[in-house]
């Protein structure tokens, strides 16, 4: 005769289990949605937030795999992962309501800074998360064309700029301000005034993730976003050339400066892939970032070769057809899972305070 399973065991060994978004057991946070047992098989129902989103199966993976290794017997386990709501809490001096806010960066123009960030925002919206992206590039504005709404105009409401949607999608970005064809000339306090401005003054809503375009460079723009709020980390992106390297080292450099935490690099440009062939074309080099990420203790998230169809979308305005590709969506997917993974890995190893929530 099998022995029984008990709910209190089940629970028992969810508790064990943290929420990524938090870094606490599942069952304390009350994301344990519900257990039934019927002879040999125990269905499990947990709510995680869509902050989480990228890692939602690996999650539900690993809840299933320890329910059948420490159930008795030939446990039948299955889990199903329901959405937990769970709204961002204001932060900083602004009170911008994002879970996350991610810099990304580069030490010189050129690498594909623009078209990661972009990409990014579109891989984590896929994965079910609520994003935004601010483009604080003011002197290059380019996430307008990058998401195909070049000549869109935000509109005020009870003095609050209302973002540009698109694809789900919240943006604001000194190009829709300024005249195509026209040059923005400003010092650093006026730079500081947009920034601040785009960051307070947006209605961006309820985010898990606001992803900020950065000038290329190690300009003030980092200094200010680190004044105002705080910040998850940023990413840094290049290209596998040492003239390239040397530059994202002292974007590296810039922003542990001013204490914000670098999230990992990634490699864009890493090869050509040759369409009729299949050859694999080193243009500029190979593993140059992976190296030199690894001998600064920091994270590389991904790589992302050159493809045609990846710069004609760019240029197409059709960045979310980077996503649609299921060539190209594996890079972006794998940096979104590595991104996520690392900061939910962090809330697991030191829990930030605990907050309100309801399923």
């Amino acid at each position: 005769m099998s022995e029984s399973i008990e709910p209190q065991l089940v629970e028992s060994i969810l508790e064990g289990f943290a929420d990524p978004e938090t870094g606490r057991g599942l069952k304390t946070m009350g994301q344990v949605a519900g257990v039934q047992i019927d002879g040999n098989r125990v269905a499990v129902k947990v709510g995680l937030t869509t902050y989480s989103g990228p890692l939602w199966e690996q999650t539900r993976q690993s809840i299933e795999d320890r329910l059948k290794e420490k159930l008795p017997g030939s446990a039948d386990v299955s889990v199903e992962i329901t959405t937990h709501q769970r709204p961002a809490e204001p932060i900083g001096s602004i009170g911008l309501t994002a879970k996350s806010v991610i810099a990304v960066g580069s030490g010189k123009g050129g690498v594909g800074k623009s078209t990661v960030a972009a990409s990014l925002a579109y891989g984590l919206k896929a994965s079910g998360c609520k994003v935004g992206i601010m483009d604080a590039d003011v002197y290059g504005p380019s996430i307008p064309h990058l998401l195909g709404v070049p000549d869109a105009k935000p509109t005020a409401e009870e003095k609050r700029l209302q973002p540009i949607e698109t694809d789900g999608i919240r943006l604001m970005s000194m190009g829709f301000l300024v005249p195509p064809g026209e040059a923005v000339v400003w010092r650093g306090p006026m730079l500081h005034g947009a920034v601040t401005q785009f960051l307070r003054d947006t209605d961006w809503g309820d985010l898990d993730y606001l992803i900020i375009d950065m000038p290329p460079g190690t300009g003030d723009i980092a200094l200010t976003l680190s004044q105002l709020l705080p910040l998850t980390g940023a990413v840094v992106v290049c290209t596998p050339q040492e003239v390239a390297l040397l530059d994202a080292v002292k974007a590296i450099a810039m922003f542990r400066k001013v204490n914000i935490p670098v999230l990992g690099m990634v490699e864009n440009m890493s090869y050509f892939l040759c369409p009729d062939n299949g050859k694999q074309y080193d243009i500029f080099g190979t593993g140059g970032a992976r190296e030199k990420a690894a001998e600064l203790e920091t994270p590389f998230l991904g790589e992302v070769p050159i493809q045609i169809p990846i710069r004609e979308r760019g240029d197409a305005g059709d960045t979310a057809g980077n996503l649609l590709d299921s060539q190209a969506s594996a890079y972006f997917e794998r940096i979104c899972f590595n991104l996520v993974s690392g900061i939910t890995t962090a809330r697991v190893d030191s829990p930030p305070m605990p907050t309100l929530s309801v399923l």
